[in-house]
């Protein structure tokens, strides 16, 4: 099988915009259409055709761009299911559980609803591969605008049986400022410490801090460390239930 390529480029203030590309039936997706502009002087300096469009949620920095590239380029939009009448131009649907084959690529998808409910997250398991969009961050989680904190963390314990190799695609680049809170409540951990030593390293070069390593994310973002001992102790919730203390670091992480 050749190896699945990912192109990763900035857009907008802070998104990242991603294309996937098979090589073998020279399929083009682009996970979510933030931008038009570099989205297309993306594909341009790849010399590559925009065949698909996977929307991991419907809010506008994420599906803003679908019907004008479906008209350009008259790709396929894959998006929720559960969330179909806000995906603009979605032509299949797509739920928790399902895969897909994108290409010689098996594509599985999870509904992390939380952030928004219908969203989704796309995982190439034969790349290990993860496109989270606004559900899990470098260091962080999306804002619960639609779902409970209850929601989220089920949404996220889908994604932490996956690889510790998993590189982790998120929409943002949130990381330096997810570090500075992610010490506040788990100031004692130290693979933490020195990633956020790390992360001021890259953001001084310009470099981003995307994609992770899943198992990085594992043993330093608080948001998939509720059963931390140090994480309960500093946020005054020691052996509580692991959504209550999810929900306590997610408000603090509001208020930050």
């Amino acid at each position: 099988m050749h190896k699945l390529q990912v192109h990763q480029f900035p857009c907008l203030q802070d998104n990242y915009g991603y294309l996937v590309h098979d090589s073998v039936h020279n399929l083009t997706a682009a996970i979510d259409t933030p931008e038009i502009g570099p989205l297309n002087a993306a594909l341009q300096q790849q010399g590559w055709h925009l065949t698909h469009i996977f929307n991991t949620h419907h809010h506008f920095d994420h599906a803003g761009g679908n019907l004008a590239l479906k008209d350009q380029w008259h790709c396929t939009i894959v998006g929720s299911r559960t969330d179909a009448e806000r995906i603009p131009g979605i032509d299949v649907t797509v739920g928790d559980g399902d895969s897909f084959d994108f290409g010689e690529h098996r594509v599985d998808v999870f509904d992390v609803s939380g952030h928004t409910l219908g969203h989704i997250a796309f995982y190439f398991p034969d790349d290990h591969v993860l496109f989270s969009g606004d559900a899990l961050f470098a260091l962080g989680c999306g804002r619960l605008f639609e779902g409970t904190a209850a929601q989220m963390w089920s949404s996220l314990q889908k994604l932490l049986p996956l690889p510790d190799e998993t590189l982790v695609y998120c929409a943002h680049e949130y990381t330096q400022s997810n570090a500075r809170f992610a010490l506040s409540v788990e100031p004692q951990n130290a693979d933490l410490q020195a990633r956020a030593r790390a992360i001021d390293q890259l953001r001084a070069a310009g470099k981003p801090t995307v994609p992770s390593l899943l198992g990085l994310e594992k043993a330093t973002n608080p948001f998939l460390r509720p059963m931390s001992g140090d994480l309960q102790r500093t946020i005054g919730l020691v052996d509580a239930d692991w959504v209550e203390v999810f929900a306590r670091t997610r408000q603090l992480k509001d208020s930050f």
